[in-house]
Protein backbone atom coordinates (compact mmCIF):
# COMPACT_ATOMS: atom_id res chain seq x y z
CA UNK A 1 0.00 0.00 0.00
CA UNK A 2 2.91 2.66 1.08
CA UNK A 3 4.52 1.86 -2.40
CA UNK A 4 1.52 2.68 -4.31
CA UNK A 5 1.20 5.76 -2.84
CA UNK A 6 4.67 7.05 -2.84
CA UNK A 7 4.66 6.20 -6.22
CA UNK A 8 1.23 8.03 -6.66
CA UNK A 9 3.36 11.65 -5.38
CA UNK A 10 5.69 10.49 -7.64
CA UNK A 11 4.01 10.97 -10.21
CA UNK A 12 2.00 14.11 -9.26
CA UNK A 13 5.24 15.76 -8.52
CA UNK A 14 6.72 14.80 -11.89
CA UNK A 15 3.00 15.91 -13.67
CA UNK A 16 3.49 19.22 -11.62
CA UNK A 17 7.19 19.45 -13.01
CA UNK A 18 6.32 18.85 -16.48
CA UNK A 19 3.10 20.85 -16.62
CA UNK A 20 3.13 23.52 -14.29
CA UNK A 21 -0.48 25.37 -13.30
CA UNK A 22 -0.34 28.94 -13.08
CA UNK A 23 3.39 29.18 -14.30
CA UNK A 24 3.23 32.84 -16.09
CA UNK A 25 3.51 36.04 -14.97
CA UNK A 26 0.01 37.92 -13.28
CA UNK A 27 -0.03 41.50 -14.59
CA UNK A 28 -1.88 42.87 -12.54
CA UNK A 29 -0.48 41.17 -9.08
CA UNK A 30 -0.77 43.23 -6.40
CA UNK A 31 2.11 41.41 -4.12
CA UNK A 32 4.90 39.41 -5.36
CA UNK A 33 8.05 38.25 -4.20
CA UNK A 34 11.03 36.48 -5.06
CA UNK A 35 12.80 33.40 -3.85
CA UNK A 36 16.33 32.23 -4.47
CA UNK A 37 18.40 29.00 -3.65
CA UNK A 38 21.81 29.80 -4.31
CA UNK A 39 23.16 26.49 -3.26
CA UNK A 40 21.33 24.37 -6.37
CA UNK A 41 20.11 27.78 -8.38
CA UNK A 42 16.16 27.71 -7.61
CA UNK A 43 14.75 30.98 -8.25
CA UNK A 44 11.13 31.66 -8.53
CA UNK A 45 8.87 34.91 -8.35
CA UNK A 46 5.71 34.59 -7.62
CA UNK A 47 2.74 36.79 -8.47
CA UNK A 48 -1.04 37.01 -6.25
CA UNK A 49 -3.63 39.25 -7.04
CA UNK A 50 -5.27 39.76 -3.48
CA UNK A 51 -8.97 41.21 -3.00
CA UNK A 52 -9.02 42.44 0.65
CA UNK A 53 -7.46 39.15 2.69
CA UNK A 54 -7.72 36.66 0.06
CA UNK A 55 -5.92 35.35 -2.74
CA UNK A 56 -8.06 35.61 -5.89
CA UNK A 57 -5.37 34.76 -8.22
CA UNK A 58 -1.65 33.64 -7.72
CA UNK A 59 0.54 32.32 -10.28
CA UNK A 60 4.49 31.78 -10.02
CA UNK A 61 7.68 32.08 -12.89
CA UNK A 62 11.33 31.16 -12.85
CA UNK A 63 13.19 27.89 -13.08
CA UNK A 64 14.21 25.18 -10.74
CA UNK A 65 14.82 21.13 -9.84
CA UNK A 66 11.48 19.01 -9.86
CA UNK A 67 10.97 19.24 -6.30
CA UNK A 68 10.66 22.65 -6.20
CA UNK A 69 8.60 23.19 -9.77
CA UNK A 70 6.09 21.04 -8.56
CA UNK A 71 5.92 22.69 -4.69
CA UNK A 72 5.06 25.92 -6.58
CA UNK A 73 2.72 24.38 -8.70
CA UNK A 74 0.86 22.87 -6.02
CA UNK A 75 1.17 25.80 -3.95
CA UNK A 76 -0.85 27.86 -6.77
CA UNK A 77 -4.11 25.43 -6.98
CA UNK A 78 -3.95 25.54 -3.13
CA UNK A 79 -3.96 28.83 -2.46
CA UNK A 80 -6.80 30.59 -4.39
CA UNK A 81 -9.43 31.50 -2.08
CA UNK A 82 -7.97 31.32 0.73
CA UNK A 83 -7.06 34.58 3.59
CA UNK A 84 -3.95 35.53 4.27
CA UNK A 85 -4.60 33.17 8.09
CA UNK A 86 -5.49 29.86 6.03
CA UNK A 87 -2.48 30.47 3.81
CA UNK A 88 -0.17 31.15 6.90
CA UNK A 89 -1.69 27.84 9.16
CA UNK A 90 -1.47 26.06 5.19
CA UNK A 91 2.36 27.18 5.30
CA UNK A 92 3.00 25.78 9.00
CA UNK A 93 1.54 22.44 8.16
CA UNK A 94 3.45 22.16 4.86
CA UNK A 95 6.61 22.69 6.80
CA UNK A 96 6.06 20.69 9.35
CA UNK A 97 5.54 18.19 7.49
CA UNK A 98 8.40 18.83 4.44
CA UNK A 99 10.85 18.90 7.70
CA UNK A 100 9.80 16.23 9.62
CA UNK A 101 7.53 13.88 7.27
CA UNK A 102 4.61 13.90 10.10
CA UNK A 103 1.08 15.30 7.96
CA UNK A 104 -1.10 17.00 10.73
CA UNK A 105 -4.81 17.42 9.04
CA UNK A 106 -5.74 17.06 5.44
CA UNK A 107 -2.94 19.04 2.81
CA UNK A 108 -4.55 17.75 -0.31
CA UNK A 109 -2.39 17.55 -2.91
CA UNK A 110 0.49 18.81 -0.93
CA UNK A 111 0.58 15.52 0.89
CA UNK A 112 3.09 14.18 -2.39
CA UNK A 113 5.87 16.38 -0.53
CA UNK A 114 5.99 14.41 2.85
CA UNK A 115 8.48 12.31 1.18
CA UNK A 116 10.98 15.14 0.96
CA UNK A 117 11.75 14.62 4.62
CA UNK A 118 13.60 11.81 3.95
CA UNK A 119 16.39 13.98 1.74
CA UNK A 120 17.55 16.99 3.91
CA UNK A 121 19.28 18.71 1.05
CA UNK A 122 15.94 18.72 -0.79
CA UNK A 123 13.53 20.01 2.15
CA UNK A 124 14.85 23.96 1.06
CA UNK A 125 13.60 23.15 -2.67
CA UNK A 126 10.21 22.61 -1.50
CA UNK A 127 9.79 25.08 0.79
CA UNK A 128 11.30 27.79 -1.23
CA UNK A 129 8.26 28.69 -3.03
CA UNK A 130 6.34 28.71 0.01
CA UNK A 131 8.77 31.44 1.69
CA UNK A 132 8.34 33.22 -1.38
CA UNK A 133 4.79 33.31 -1.13
CA UNK A 134 4.68 34.34 2.36
CA UNK A 135 6.89 37.30 2.08
CA UNK A 136 4.19 37.97 -1.12
CA UNK A 137 1.50 37.91 0.93
CA UNK A 138 3.26 40.04 3.64
CA UNK A 139 4.03 42.29 1.21
CA UNK A 140 7.60 42.69 1.99
CA UNK A 141 8.42 42.47 -1.71
CA UNK A 142 11.88 41.18 -1.64
CA UNK A 143 14.12 38.40 -2.19
CA UNK A 144 13.85 35.21 0.26
CA UNK A 145 16.96 32.74 0.10
CA UNK A 146 17.02 29.44 1.36
CA UNK A 147 20.56 30.23 3.15
CA UNK A 148 18.69 32.89 5.94
CA UNK A 149 15.68 31.31 6.63
CA UNK A 150 14.89 29.59 9.51
CA UNK A 151 14.25 25.53 9.65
Amino acid sequence: MFDDLADLYQQLILDHNKRPRNFRVLPDANCTAQGANPICGDNYTIYAKMDGDVVKEISFQGSGCAISKASASILTESLKGKTRAEVKNLFDKVHAMVTTGNLDGDVGKLAALAGVHKFPVRMKCAILPWNAAMAALDGKGETVSTETEKE
